[in-house]
């Protein structure tokens, strides 16, 4: 298993759910205070959606391929690294209500990317030291 995921810092995140599960005719995967998230099979993505501040414009915050495995995720860690792309690698890292492997990169545009597998769930919305923000996580 193998998806894209995009990662949206919303306004109104109650809004943006009623819209997503309109759009995606999927309800959320997982709903915690100040995020979402959408598991949607056709076509496999999975859509995170972050509180932001209220007012301000939906903006992209970051992108990602999940993947099923530890094993997946240092498989690309070495492919990255052989490109010669700077990398960060987060291992057993809470963030976003979930217990993850993962490795950083960015893009030509400073557009972060994650690749990642969620080992468990977690009660505790958690931190992420690449991508840190007011909030202290992705």
């Amino acid at each position: 298993m193998s998806r894209v995921q995009l990662a949206l810092r919303v306004s109104d995140l109650e809004g943006s759910v009623r819209f997503y599960t309109s759009l995606l005719g999927v309800e959320p995967a997982k709903r915690r205070p100040g995020y979402a998230n959408f598991a949607v099979a056709d076509p496999p993505l999975k859509l995170v959606l972050l509180e932001g501040e209220p007012g301000r414009p939906t903006v992209m915050d970051h992108l990602g391929v999940e993947v099923a495995t530890t094993g997946e995720v240092d498989a690309a860690t070495a492919r990255l690294d052989e490109l010669g792309l700077f990398t960060q690698v987060e291992d057993d890292t809470t963030c976003c209500y979930a217990r993850q492997d993962k490795v950083w990169v960015h893009g030509p545009g400073a557009e972060p990317w994650e690749v990642y597998t969620v080992k468990e769930d977690s009660a505790v919305y958690g931190t992420d030291g690449v991508l840190a923000r007011e909030d202290g996580c992705c």
